[in-house]
């Protein structure tokens, strides 16, 4: 008979995600993921098989979790006006810069790296990239299927921008550029 877990296994994967979020896919190793699971190696193995494995059900509970929130985000009617949810979005990217939280989004570090050789891991970041470009998309009513993917692309490369170091004074530049954008548009 087989023993059963003896350890969280929600707990586990937010650590996890805590690993690969802080150092990236590449950089997290084997004893990194271990420490940061408090989890010994068969524990690991036997419960998420490999690092890729892991990595792949991390960036799917990402999913379920930071792009939902900010899926949500886009569609509160609560601000009726869609660029002002856009505006706001962007905005808390910021203020989570000024908190010195600069771990940016996981999903568009993913994108930034290993999907670019990992057919599965692409596979993830399309398929969350594609929630947000469809909540743009939904935010925008009149002008969302032409700027869609160019918010993503503004997204993505603000949360890169943001784990990479980039001063502030930067990263709120961008965020102006978005506001101009917005003038145009409407």
């Amino acid at each position: 008979m087989a023993r059963p877990r003896a350890f969280d296994t929600d707990l586990a994967l937010d650590r996890a995600m805590d690993v690969f979020w802080e150092l990236g896919y590449e950089e997290a190793t084997l004893p990194d993921l271990l420490s940061g699971m408090q989890l010994t190696r068969g524990s690991l193995y036997k419960a998420f098989k490999d690092k890729k494995s892991l990595f792949l059900i991390t960036l799917d509970r990402y999913e379920k979790h930071s792009v939902a929130d900010a899926v949500a985000q886009l569609a509160d009617t609560s601000i009726p006006d869609g660029w002002d949810r856009i505006m706001a979005l962007f905005h808390s990217i910021a203020d989570a810069v000024g908190q010195d939280d600069r771990r940016g989004c996981l999903l568009c570090s993913a994108a930034a790296g290993p999907a670019s050789y990992d057919p599965e891991i692409a596979r993830a970041v399309h398929r969350g990239l594609g929630q947000m470009r469809a909540a743009f998309e939904a935010a925008l009513p009149d002008d969302g299927p032409a700027l869609a993917d160019l918010l993503v692309t503004q997204y993505t490369g603000l949360r890169i921008l943001s784990r990479s170091r980039m001063p502030t004074p930067v990263i709120n530049a961008s965020i102006n550029d978005l506001q101009k954008l917005r003038d145009l548009a409407t």
